[in-house]
């Protein structure tokens, strides 16, 4: 784990340098700071570009069909309600419709996305003083002045689009704003950063291509995590609106992970006009937790192929959890989140950096500070204390996606 960020000065991007005894931190200041970060929350729009809720909800719901919670209360399980949401500040969320690559094999991918934007639209409606859909900015606009959290959608993994180029068409009518080109598999479009070891198409497939212009065409931004470099460069290329990388941080912290997006592209895509949303999994942030992971993984594997189990056997259970009593997991802090944020800004800018969470979608390896909707504030006063201004964190915390959002409309529109 990396360790805590000492003493204040040291953190301050503009402060005077440090003497060999600094002061003792004034108790006063790191309240003010503290209230101002909440102030800030409730003030600036925040946008996060990918919550992974519906599919959370799809897979806990009854054998009749009816969700196990109601996301409208507080929950006790999830990352995400509308009371946390509301103490975080958080305005628009992104709600992933997530096809597994699974569909890719047996079929159904079309539907299982529809059936998740049914679901979205099913606890938008049920709460409607609390939530409403969004299909765009000005419509995210009007929900803000109106109080409530805005459920724009992302979907995760084009697979759905399956080999129809009318339905880029049928999911923009559905409220889809932008589309993951693939996911943990190479498909119909694109190579995934998943699948290193063999590439189907060296980046876009021709259907892909076809697709990013498709959605340039009916408004919808392409969304380049998950996807191979050699995909992310031919989609920025292809694409005649700005691109945005939804959930994914920056390579520069997990050398030779390809699912964080490297130096050269953050350039490519901030020149096109983009953004890079941050996730907040400590793997993505940390490479101490992302070998961890790697490692659990591989004892995991080792344990089932000794004794022939399947994946959902209990002993494999067993043997994962004590695997992570005896290895502890190495938590990343809120303070590496701000960290890949201030890479992005020295590389490219502070109007290419987002928020893309990925909440109730890493399970349990988000950072210490930053384990639900409800604590974007402390962000934010991490960022105010390395020297950020106001302004700065408005583009971030939603300005920047909402920026590129309205390009993408304008250019539709023309």
């Amino acid at each position: 784990m990396r360790p805590l960020l000492v003493p204040l000065c040291l953190a301050l991007l503009a402060a005077p340098a440090c003497t060999h005894t600094p002061a003792r931190p004034d108790a006063t200041a790191s309240a003010d700071l503290t209230e101002r970060s909440r102030a800030l929350a409730r003030r600036v729009l925040i946008a996060d570009g990918h919550i992974d809720v519906p599919y959370r909800l799809w897979e806990s719901k009854g054998p009749d069909g009816a969700l196990t919670e109601d996301v409208s209360q507080r929950t006790a399980t999830g990352d995400f309600d509308h009371p946390r949401a509301l103490e975080g500040g958080l305005d628009v969320a992104f709600m992933s419709i997530y096809v597994p690559a699974e569909f890719q094999e047996k079929g159904g991918a079309k539907a299982h996305a529809d059936a998740l934007i049914d679901l979205v639209e099913r606890i938008a409606h049920q709460a409607p003083e609390k939530f409403a859909l969004a299909r765009s900015v000005a419509e995210v606009r009007r929900n803000w002045s109106e109080g409530k959290v805005s459920f724009a959608m992302g979907m995760e993994n084009g697979a759905a689009i399956e080999d129809k180029l009318e339905n880029v068409a049928h999911f923009a009518s559905r409220g889809v704003r932008y589309i993951t080109l693939t996911h943990s598999r190479d498909n119909q479009l694109s190579d995934s950063s998943y699948n290193a070891e063999k590439r189907t198409w060296n980046g876009l497939s021709p259907f892909g291509r076809q697709v990013v212009q498709e959605m340039n065409r009916v408004g919808i931004m392409v969304d380049v995590s998950h996807l191979s470099d050699d995909a992310i460069r031919q989609a920025v290329e292809v694409s005649r609106a700005p691109v945005i990388a939804s959930h994914s941080s920056a390579r520069h912290f997990t050398p030779g992970w390809e699912r964080n997006i490297s130096d050269e592209l953050i350039r490519a895509v901030a020149a096109k006009g983009g953004v890079v949303m941050v996730n907040f999994g400590s793997d993505f942030l940390s490479k101490a937790a992302l070998e961890h992971g790697e490692s659990r993984r591989k004892a995991v594997k080792a344990f089932r192929e000794q004794r022939g189990l399947p994946a959902e056997h209990a002993d494999v259970k067993a043997f994962a959890e004590a695997y992570r009593q005896e290895h502890p997991y190495p938590y990343a802090r809120v303070e590496d989140v701000a960290d890949h944020i201030d890479h992005v800004v020295k590389l490219v800018g502070v109007d290419h950096v987002g928020l893309g969470s990925d909440f109730d979608g890493v399970g349990d390896s988000l950072p210490v500070g930053l384990k639900d909707v409800s604590q974007y504030p402390g962000l934010f006063q991490v960022l105010l204390a390395r020297g950020y201004s106001e302004a700065d964190i408005e583009k971030i915390a939603g300005g920047n996606v909402l920026r590129v959002w309205e390009q993408v409309e304008h250019i539709a529109a023309r």
